[in-house]
């Protein structure tokens, strides 16, 4: 009787698992970024493949948008993020370059959405709590690295939008942090219109963030406590 209990027990710890990820979903996330920002530019120095960080943004972004209720809406999102994500490898192996970044750019817009999402959900919130707060940070890395993603997908199709010479996917990435945080270091401008409109509302748009994150912080700590 005790070998049948155990594909009994199967389903139940995979639901189980899958619980506890959706409560955690945006400190899992916060980390994942994390180790993606570090992972890449090391990969890129030790000239491995870019499909490993590509696989890695690819898995953060389907946490990022996959919906905590079960539904049609999960199952819809699924299919669209495993679509883009093979459709990307399998435009560039039959010849399609042009059509393999307009797709890696679909990859940005959804991950700019999903950086929105995470910082509608930390404002929502009632009360300081460690998921919505690792939520902001998650937003504020989502916003990085998709921008950077952005700024390369574009650099592909049209070359020279940024002043640099073979722009990889890391600097792309370091670009647009050091853009979001106002750093400013002049290493890299953008040259071109559409370039520097982002590169203005990806500036504008994290200074917005820091004030407003911490006034909402500020008014969550300040409020009283209910009875």
């Amino acid at each position: 009787m005790k070998p049948k209990s155990v594909p009994q027990s199967v389903p139940g710890v995979v639901h189980s698992l899958g619980q506890t990820y959706f409560r955690r979903r945006y400190t899992i996330l916060f980390y994942v970024l994390v180790f993606t920002i570090v992972a890449s530019p090391v990969i890129a120095a030790l000239g491995l493949s870019g499909a490993v960080i590509e696989s890695l943004l690819a898995a953060s972004l389907l946490a990022a948008v996959m919906p905590v209720h079960a539904g049609g809406i999960r199952n819809l999102m699924l299919v669209v993020m495993t679509a883009l994500w093979l459709a990307r490898p399998v435009t560039a192996w039959l010849g399609h370059p042009r059509l393999s970044e307009m797709t890696l750019a679909a990859w940005t817009l959804i991950g700019l959405l999903a950086a929105a999402a995470a910082l509608r959900f930390a404002m929502r919130g009632a009360k300081v709590a460690a998921e919505h707060l690792f939520a902001a940070l998650s937003a504020y890395l989502l916003a990085g690295i998709y921008f950077g993603l952005l700024y390369w997908a574009i650099e592909q199709i049209h070359p020279g939008t940024l002043t640099t010479t073979n722009l990889s996917r890391s600097t792309a990435i370091y670009f647009s942090f050091v853009t979001l945080a106002t750093i400013g270091y002049g290493d890299i401008v953008p040259r071109t219109e559409i370039a520097r409109g982002l590169a203005i509302l990806e500036g504008v748009g994290g200074q917005l963030f820091l004030a407003v994150l911490v006034a909402r912080l500020l008014s969550l700590y300040s409020k009283p406590a209910a009875d």
